[in-house]
């Protein structure tokens, strides 16, 4: 069984947007993007919350298409566009971009999903994620840290009622600064 794994951007005051949602301030070079296609190629499957998958489904179905994408973007629209995406969304009447709804309970639905897919399933956004945080459904953590500063936003991790214990299970140095680190839950 594949582990469930959450993974996004932070800056080192621990937040993945500013309270307006801007994501300007990362800085996603070549090195950093590549570090990411690996990641996504691991992934069976991606579960979203409606923001994410707004904010992807903007952009990454057409990336080939954009005279700007860089071959590192262009090969990251190829790894994710076709893999399955599960959008947890009450307001979403429909998705496309091969993808799905789901609505509910994330235990019933996290049990469904593991019995279709027997890889990795990658959350991304905070929100979707601190219902599993919370839960207590994520076995790993993977956080590539920018050296940036922004003061307020949206947290990586939710608040929780105690401390939640994790073993470091990687760290890769960027040559921009950023550092990706991965945890393990203990369960």
């Amino acid at each position: 069984m594949g582990k469930v794994i959450y993974s996004m951007n932070v800056s080192l005051d621990g937040y993945v947007e500013t309270p307006d949602h801007s994501l300007a301030w990362t800085v996603v070079d070549e090195e950093i993007h590549s570090w990411w296609n690996e990641q996504v190629r691991q992934a069976d499957a991606f579960l979203w919350g409606r923001r994410l998958f707004e904010l992807m489904a903007a952009y990454w179905p057409h990336a080939s298409e954009d005279p700007a994408a860089t071959p590192v973007m262009r090969e990251f629209a190829e790894i994710v566009n076709p893999k399955p995406k599960v959008v947890f969304s009450s307001s979403l009447s429909e998705v496309g971009w091969n993808g799905r709804l789901m609505r509910g309970d994330v235990g019933e639905a996290l049990s469904q999903l593991r019995r279709e897919f027997d890889g990795d399933l990658d959350i991304g956004g905070p929100n979707l994620a601190k219902q599993f945080i919370r839960r207590g459904l994520v076995d790993e953590y993977r956080l590539v840290i920018h050296p940036v500063i922004i003061g307020a936003g949206t947290p990586f991790f939710p608040a929780l009622d105690g401390p939640m214990r994790l073993r470091q299970t990687e760290t890769h140095r960027f040559r921009s600064g950023a550092l990706a680190v991965g945890y393990s839950a203990e369960k």
